[in-house]
C-alpha cells in the first residue's frame, strides 16, 4: 500500500511539473511569458508640468494601444534636468529640442523618427503699449527666455540679436515659454524669446497684451527620436503610431496640444544644416554629472 502510494505521487509531479515549470532537480522556470519591457518616453518641458504631462499622457496611451508596447511617461521639472538625462541618454524614446539632438548625437546617438510638418521659428515679443518696437531698441535690456539652449526662442533669437542687430541683452532664464510670455507682460522683462507654436497655445488672454517684433528663419521641427538601444521594430512600431496619430479626427486634437499640426518622417541629416548656423556660441554644454 505504502509503495503504490508512493508511486502515484511520483506519477502525478510528472504531469505536475509543466504546469508549475518545473522538473525534480532543475531550477524552477517562469509559468508565464515574461513581462512586457516598459520604455522610457521623455518630454522636453516646454509648459508647466501639470499642463505637460496632461497633453502627453493621452497620446502615450495612444501610442501603447496602437503599438503593443508600454511606456513610462517622464516629464522634468526643470530645463537642466530634462538636458542631462539625454546627455546620459537616460531616455529610450524622447520629444526633444533639435539642437539637443545634435549635441547628444555622437554620445548617444538618438535616431529621429518623426517631426511637425511646420518647421521651427523663434519669435521676439514685447508688450503691447512699450516703447519696444524693434530688435535693436532692446540693446541694454533685460530679455526672458525659457532657457539657453532653447532652439527657437533661445539660440535663434540671440544669434540674430548679435549677428544681424549688433544688440546685446541681458538674457533672464525663467524655465518654461509661458513663464517667458508673463515675464514681459508683467514688465519683468523687457521682450522676450518664444515660438510662434508656443505663442499660439497661450489664452488669449495672454496673446492680446503681447505682439511679436521679430521672427527668425525656420529650421526643423522637435523630433520624436529613439535611443539606438531599443530594437529597430519597435522604432518603427512608434514611428508608424505617430504617422497614423496624425491621420484621425482623435489623433490630431491631441496633437494639436504639443503643438503638433501633422507629423512626417525625419532623419538625423535633415538636421545637419545647423551645425553652420553659429549657434554653439549661445550653447551651455549639458551636466553630465
Amino acid at each position: 500500500m505504502k509503495r503504490a502510494l508512493i508511486l502515484g505521487v511520483r506519477v502525478f509531479a510528472v504531469f505536475l511539473a509543466p504546469i508549475l515549470g518545473y522538473f525534480p532537480g532543475s531550477q524552477p522556470q517562469q509559468a508565464f511569458a515574461a513581462e512586457v519591457k516598459t520604455y522610457s518616453f521623455g518630454v522636453v518641458p516646454q509648459f508647466e508640468q501639470r499642463k505637460l504631462y496632461a497633453t502627453w499622457k493621452p497620446i502615450v496611451d495612444n501610442l501603447e494601444t496602437r503599438t503593443g508596447l508600454k511606456f513610462n511617461l517622464v516629464t522634468a521639472l526643470k530645463i537642466q534636468d530634462f538636458e542631462k538625462a539625454i546627455a546620459q541618454g537616460k531616455f529610450d524614446f524622447v520629444y526633444v529640442n533639435p539642437y539637443h539632438l545634435i549635441q547628444v548625437h555622437d554620445a548617444q546617438g538618438y535616431v529621429p523618427l518623426v517631426t511637425d510638418d511646420i518647421p521651427v521659428r523663434g519669435i521676439l515679443v514685447a508688450r503691447k503699449g512699450s516703447a519696444i518696437s524693434k530688435p535693436e531698441d532692446l540693446n541694454g535690456k533685460t530679455v526672458a527666455f525659457p532657457s539657453p539652449n532653447a532652439l527657437g526662442a533661445s539660440l535663434l533669437v540671440r544669434a540674430d540679436l548679435q549677428n544681424i542687430f549688433h544688440t546685446t541683452v541681458t538674457p533672464l532664464y525663467v524655465t518654461t515659454h509661458s513663464s517667458v510670455y508673463l515675464h514681459v507682460i508683467k514688465d519683468l522683462a523687457a521682450a522676450g524669446g518664444g515660438v510662434e507654436k508656443t505663442l499660439q497655445e497661450q489664452d488669449e488672454s495672454i496673446r492680446s497684451q503681447l505682439r511679436v517684433i521679430y521672427t527668425t528663419r525656420p529650421c526643423p521641427s522637435h523630433p520624436v527620436a529613439a535611443h539606438p538601444r531599443v530594437p529597430k521594430a519597435a522604432q518603427e512600431k512608434v514611428r508608424q503610431a505617430l504617422l497614423d496619430m496624425s491621420t484621425t479626427a482623435q489623433g490630431k486634437e491631441m496633437l494639436r496640444n504639443i503643438p503638433v499640426r501633422q507629423f512626417v518622417p525625419v532623419s538625423y541629416d535633415d538636421y545637419g544644416v545647423m551645425r553652420d548656423w553659429g549657434l554653439e556660441k549661445y550653447w551651455q554644454p549639458l551636466n553630465k554629472d
